[in-house]
């Protein structure tokens, strides 16, 4: 089995389908035990599957599966999917405009794809930190640090070498603009102080219709919508197994690394520029 990791720079506010709506708020994905957003597989398997279709149907039906259509059963396809998970979010400042979090969570959910030993140093160091009583890690040198409305001093910062760290993502940083600037940008926060900052970031419109004639609102139309903002950085585990009919495959199998290094729209609200990502995908593993 070759596994990859993917890495999702998102260029425009990404919106992944509320796993709940209440009252007006038409929300996003979110995971049931720690409340950070995230795209779901399904989703993920969805695109891709549409999009190597139109390149090549036949194969696409063997590599993901008989759909469940015309009375047909579904069947089990030759890939498979994780749910694509928060690693960098960005968060205004008004000491340093913009810089992007990150936890120990985030850190440790990504190496356990990538079982590097010095991003794993570095995650233990971090808590350390925490544990020591600072509340933030850094990887520049600043007399304070605004996080939103939360201001933090020299005496609760750490600045640490993230070398290492940036060198893993460099794939990523070379291939898009704005986040080459990640290695003077760069803030962990604890786990606690991610979900926080998460929430008071995500990007959230107001949308309403107007009579025509009046131009007041319509009765029941007016509601507010959640989108995790660009410049965020996500990323998925995914790993194509085996072939079980020979070569059918063979073309696809190449497709889809292609297609997973380009441009591609997820979620929803298409129509209105939501969901593109830039892609990176590097290989973690080749077994078998």
């Amino acid at each position: 089995m070759t596994n990859y990791l993917t890495y999702m720079y998102l260029m425009t506010a990404l919106h992944t389908g509320g796993s709940s709506n209440e009252g007006n708020l038409m929300g996003i994905a979110r995971e049931v035990h720690t409340e950070f957003p995230y795209l779901p597989a399904s989703g993920l398997r969805g695109k891709t599957r549409s999009e190597l279709e139109s390149i090549c149907p036949n194969e696409a039906e063997i590599l993901f599966g008989q759909k469940i259509e015309n009375d047909k059963q579904p069947t089990e396809g030759e890939i498979w999917f994780a749910d694509a998970t928060l690693l960098l979010f960005p968060i205004a400042s008004l000491s340093h405009h913009l810089v992007w979090i990150t936890c120990p969570i985030w850190l440790e959910r990504w190496n356990r794809w990538l079982g590097d030993k010095q991003v794993h140093k570095l995650i233990s160091e971090c808590r350390n930190h925490f544990k020591q009583k600072k509340s933030a890690i850094v990887s520049f040198s600043t007399e304070r640090l605004d996080l939103q409305t939360a201001r933090l001093n020299k005496n609760d910062l750490q600045i640490q070498d993230f070398t290492n760290f940036i060198k893993v993502l460099n794939p990523l940083i070379e291939n898009n603009g704005l986040i080459s600037e990640l290695k003077n940008k760069l803030v962990v926060v604890t786990d606690e102080d991610c979900i926080a900052l998460v929430e008071t970031g995500l990007l959230r419109e107001v949308r309403v219709a107007l009579e025509t004639n009046s131009k007041t609102v319509k009765g029941g139309s007016f509601r507010s919508e959640e989108a995790i903002p660009p410049e965020t950085v996500l990323f998925v585990p995914w790993g194509i197994k085996p072939a079980k009919e020979g070569n059918k495959t063979a073309n696809i199998r190449g497709q889809i690394v292609d297609v997973f290094q380009k441009r591609l729209q997820f979620g929803g609200l298409e129509g209105l520029g939501r969901g593109w990502t830039n892609l990176n995908t590097v290989e973690i593993t080749k077994k078998g």
